[in-house]
């Protein structure tokens, strides 16, 4: 005779968040024993966590916490997009955030061979994969942990799919505090615009090259089609980062702007008052990479007249101070990773058979 009834078992699935079947199973492997039953149960989780492990967690989401000059993000994929959107995993994702802020673990590798709650953190996983019925993985985190003279802020977008963390060095504590209110706009500039990088400062010489003689063979390529159709054709840009806009590349491109006011017939007293936008048109016009990728070379959202850099300036400069962005992470779930496309009728007639 079971020594267990309905209770037990309720009880037990609402400790464990099984199923009733499972729970009904774990009690009866245990004898009723309540503490053996959960035992079981974790066991049974950890086998489960093991038949998931070649499924693609894709899907999933993103968040932040922001206290002080401190900031953490991270990044876990469940298998589909419903149970990212369920309120256990909401509370996963809480779980892990705040462990990695409180602990001031930096990235997910670390987080993942951590302790959480005096357990292996892959017992705490496997636990949640149980609970959930999906694979689970935590994918990439990031850790901002700055002293008082250095403004940090955070967004989630609101749909838990983007995130992003940023700080800004500044002169004073009191700047950095003035300044975690425009730090949030740039974070949320960053989660719709995509930065890849803070400067053209990052990029590599020859991912520069590579990329100015692919956007110039794609412009002739474009430029063909529209002389078929009558249309007026693109200018090719010489180059496309700052990077390249040598001392002497600007001082030709200013020599040759200045044989065009000549040409122009423009008197020499007046070209000083022509001359800067004219040199700020050919500085936009050849440097297209670092204005899509380069956070701080992106026009901002808010008020397109201006640069982000040149916005935390503005900023930094009413407040009585100065302010420079150094770095900030942003993630968006499943970015990088490769999702085989299933064949779904293959797939039910492989069950069936």
């Amino acid at each position: 005779m079971a020594n267990f009834g309905p209770k037990d078992i309720k009880k037990l699935r609402e400790m464990t968040d099984a199923g009733m079947m499972d729970c009904k199973k774990a009690l009866t492997e245990s004898d009723g024993d309540m503490d053996k039953a959960v035992e079981w149960l974790r066991d049974q989780g950890m086998g489960a966590a093991a038949k998931k492990a070649g499924k693609v967690a894709a899907e999933g989401a993103v968040t932040v916490k922001v206290e002080g000059s401190k900031a953490a993000i991270i990044e876990i994929n469940s298998q589909t997009d419903f149970v990212a959107q369920n309120d256990k995993f909401k509370a996963i994702l809480t779980d892990v955030v705040t462990h990695a802020f409180d602990n001031s673990i930096t990235n997910a590798e670390d987080i993942n061979a951590s302790t959480i709650n005096g357990e292996p953190f892959s017992e705490y996983l496997s636990q949640q994969v149980a609970t959930i019925g999906e694979k689970l993985v935590v994918r990439r985190s990031a850790l901002i942990d700055a002293d008082e003279n250095v403004a940090v802020n955070g967004y989630v977008h609101a749909n838990g799919q983007v995130a992003v963390i940023i700080e800004a060095k500044c002169d004073s504590a009191s700047t950095a505090e003035a300044m975690k209110s425009a730090l949030r706009d740039v974070a949320m500039h960053a989660a719709a615009m995509s930065p890849s990088t803070l400067s053209y400062k990052d990029f590599d010489a020859d991912f520069v090259a590579q990329e100015t003689q692919g956007r110039i063979v794609a412009i002739e390529k474009e430029n063909e089609e529209l002389s078929r159709l009558g249309k007026t054709l693109k200018n090719i840009p010489q180059y496309i980062s700052m990077s390249q806009l040598t001392d002497a590349v600007m001082a030709d491109a200013e020599n040759a702007l200045k044989e065009e006011l000549k040409a122009e017939g423009k008197p020499e007293k007046i070209w000083d008052r022509i001359l800067p936008g004219k040199i700020a048109r050919f500085i936009a016009d050849n440097t297209t990479l670092d204005q899509e990728q380069c956070l701080l070379d992106q026009n901002f959202v808010m008020d397109d007249s201006k640069t982000v850099a040149q916005y935390i300036e503005e900023k930094a400069k009413s407040a009585g101070g100065s302010a420079e962005i150094t770095a900030f992470t942003r993630l968006e779930v499943g970015e990088g990773i490769e999702v085989e496309e299933e064949d779904f009728a293959a797939e039910v007639a492989k069950q069936m058979g």
